[in-house]
């Protein structure tokens, strides 16, 4: 672990580069790498040694989680086709191509240890896509499936390292044993993280009121279904998304508002300090990965460099054009629309492949010896030409995507998003105003409670009639609370049938949510 005081001056930094990220108009991932690169060569800078498990435990568990429980799981399911396409497809291609690349630049060096770099470089960030294209106004299909596959590839990427390593080290492979290991992985994984969610839910619905209680739970349950997965010999990557998916889709029904709001600031927190230090890191450990390189040019490491990144570019842009083609010729053929207006939004799906942490922790994490004791060959090179990959994607696309997407003109319909953001408010407000009115009937309520109900839940367009808080009673409370959980149901309804997304339900879901404090503060 990190000395005090290291991780104190470390998390300043963060905070200095997301402050600065503002002003001059840089993405934060970006700026933070090159803010780490340049500080690793200032003299007395504490040298900073990552480790393996630090990242594979510490960082990745929570950064996933927090993108699967923010993604809705009805967008998921509605663009599984590409998700699932570029989650498996454009990972195992990227594998193959950069595995061959660097098999034919490489003097000596062997298909399986070549796999090895190509299955560490081949999957996109979940992190580093949010982090930047985010700010970009990205139409939210695109976003949907950036999004989804980097939740998913992570696996599929790790899966092909975990083979590709031990044919290097056993000096063999079976075909047989690596498919029904991958069956496992995968079906493992997905199985362990919905016990663990559905078990987990239980929980938190039963302590709804203990807030501080649930929202520690919440801080706990990615690590849990990690290393649940990962101690049965499964994916911990795809144990922690299932997991997330299953808790995020319920979390307007497993927690209330005070639990919801309190536990999204601790979450936003927390990920932008892992996000921050992630790619500080990246950039600090860089140098050290220079200096252990031996027995090469300056010229050759260009060389290999150049051909590396220009592979994992390519590939994902070669597979992302040819899977959009095939996609749209049998859409056609079957009747069905296109997932993409046009071939831009492919174009910029395709740009969008910046890799980051699990590349990072997969390539410090490679062995130091084979079986018969002989040192991992090219060890010291893959490490290199991994880390050279991410700080390449992260700087030279990052840096190039919203010029991309400007020149493209890809963006997102912001007149369409305000319209059915004020059609998704009307339809909440008027089913909780209904059923207001349905319970005052119901209930035979007193005229200055009636009154007061439907003022209460009016707030928002009318005026409160004076002294009407202090006339009501307790009842009438519960029934205000019960109109703003109808329209809690309306809005989830609008989201799962996709006319709303995640960002307008969260807006709204807020609004509800300070809301129902308000009302609860009166009591």
């Amino acid at each position: 672990m990190l000395p005090f005081e290291t991780l104190l001056l470390l998390l300043g930094l963060v905070t200095v580069c997301a402050l600065l990220a503002k002003y001059v108009r840089m993405s934060e991932p970006i700026l933070m790498t090159l803010m780490g690169l340049v500080l690793s060569y200032l003299p007395g800078f504490p040298a900073i040694e990552l480790k393996p498990e630090l990242i594979f435990l510490v960082f990745l568990p929570p950064i996933l989680y927090s993108a699967a429980w923010y993604t809705s799981f009805g967008q998921f399911r509605r663009f599984a086709e590409p998700i699932m396409v570029m989650a498996g497809g454009s990972v195992l291609v990227t594998t193959v191509v950069v595995g061959a690349a660097a098999m034919w630049l490489v003097p000596g060096m062997t298909w399986p240890v070549a796999l090895t770099l190509g299955a560490i470089v081949s999957p996109p960030d979940a992190a580093a896509a949010t982090a930047i294209t985010q700010p970009l106004g990205l139409p939210r299909r695109l976003i949907t499936v950036l999004e989804g596959e980097s939740l998913v590839n992570d696996a599929t990427a790790l899966v092909a390292y975990r083979f590709a390593v031990a044919a290097v080290v056993s000096g063999t492979f079976s075909v047989a044993e690596a498919s029904l290991q991958f069956v496992w992985v995968a079906l493992g994984g997905v199985g362990i993280g919905l016990a663990l969610g559905w078990l987990i839910g239980q929980i938190h619905a039963r302590f709804q009121a203990e807030s501080a209680v649930d929202v520690t739970l919440t801080l706990i349950t990615p690590y849990l279904s990690y290393m649940a997965a990962e101690h049965a010999h499964a994916s911990g990557v795809l144990a922690v998304v299932t997991t997330g998916l299953y808790i995020g889709g319920r979390a307007s029904i497993l927690h209330t508002a005070r639990t919801r709001r309190s536990a999204i600031a601790v979450w936003d927190w927390l990920v932008f300090v892992l996000n921050g230090l992630i790619f500080l890191l990246i950039g600090l450990h860089l140098p050290l990965m220079l200096r252990q390189i031996r027995g090469y040019s300056w010229s050759e490491l260009a060389l290999y460099v150049f051909v590396v990144n220009l592979a994992v570019i390519g590939a994902r842009l070669g597979f992302v054009a040819l899977a959009d083609t095939v996609s749209n010729t049998v859409r056609r053929k079957l009747g069905l629309s296109r997932i993409f207006p046009d071939f831009a939004y492919a174009v910029v799906l395709g740009w969008t492949g910046l890799r980051g942490i699990v590349s990072l922790a997969a390539a410090l994490a490679l062995p130091l010896t084979l079986a018969n004791g002989q040192p991992f060959p090219y060890r010291n090179l893959i490490l290199f030409l991994s880390f050279s990959v991410i700080v390449v994607t992260l700087v030279v696309q990052g840096g190039l995507l919203p010029w991309l997407i400007r020149r493209l003109g890809v963006s997102g319909d912001t007149s369409d998003v305000t319209e059915r953001e004020y059609e998704a408010r009307q339809r909440a407000f008027e089913a909780g105003r209904a059923y207001v009115l349905r319970e005052t009937d119901r209930q035979r309520l007193p005229a200055h409670i009636t009154n007061y109900l439907r003022a209460m839940h009016d707030l928002r367009t009318a005026a409160e009639p004076e002294g009407a808080r202090q006339r009501a009673e307790k009842a009438s409370h519960q029934v205000v609370l019960e109109a703003l959980n109808e329209e809690r149901r309306v809005l989830i309804e609008l989201r799962e049938s996709g006319f709303i997304d995640d960002e307008i339900f969260r807006r709204i879901e807020r609004d509800i949510d300070l809301e129902e404090l308000n009302v609860i503060g009166t009591e």
